[in-house]
């Protein structure tokens, strides 16, 4: 066994001196459902600060949009949704959905407060953010889910109870 070491560790890098964290509310709504898609939905923001019911209606509709132009062929039969209040004025709005039997696959949208509405947010880079800490409540949860679902028959009730089987609570 290594020895203990004898002084305290340095903060990491990683995190600031000054960030304070807080907790985060998700509050499950009602699935959308697209042609060939079941997506479970989830809004992400402060007890004080949730997401305001006109972004989550234009996140709604961006998506409902983007399936109906031919757009989001990348998402599978089922997935879910994480729409994110990451500040007052910024949102994120991740696509998530089970790929390769076991797979989680994400296509990222963001809006800022100058954006009219929800634009592709692109990242060229090697290493890459995925989920924050506040989003990886809903994606725990539907792991969680999913492998409940994948021991299940896989029968039409099981996707049913797939659907409806949500997190709701802090992070």
């Amino acid at each position: 066994m290594p020895d203990k070491p004898q002084t305290a560790a340095p903060i990491p890098e990683a995190i600031s001196p000054d960030y304070v964290h807080e907790d985060k509310m998700i509050k499950p709504e009602q699935a959308l459902i697209l042609p060939g898609r079941r997506l479970k939905w989830y809004g992400i923001g402060t007890a004080k600060r949730p997401v305001p019911d006109e972004i989550h209606t234009l996140a709604r509709a961006f998506l409902e949009r983007s399936a109906g132009n031919g757009g989001l062929s990348q998402l599978s039969e089922f997935g879910f949704v994480i729409l994110h209040r990451c500040g007052e004025h910024f949102y994120f709005l991740i696509a998530c959905s089970w790929r390769g039997n076991n797979e989680i696959w994400e296509t990222v949208f963001a809006k800022d407060q100058e954006d009219p509405d929800f634009l592709d947010f692109s990242r060229p880079e090697p290493h890459l953010p995925t989920f924050c800490v506040w989003e990886l409540g809903a994606v725990w949860h539907e792991q969680k889910a999913w492998r409940r679902f994948l021991l299940s028959e896989r029968n039409e009730i099981a996707v049913e109870t797939w659907l409806v089987d949500q997190y709701e609570g802090p992070v």
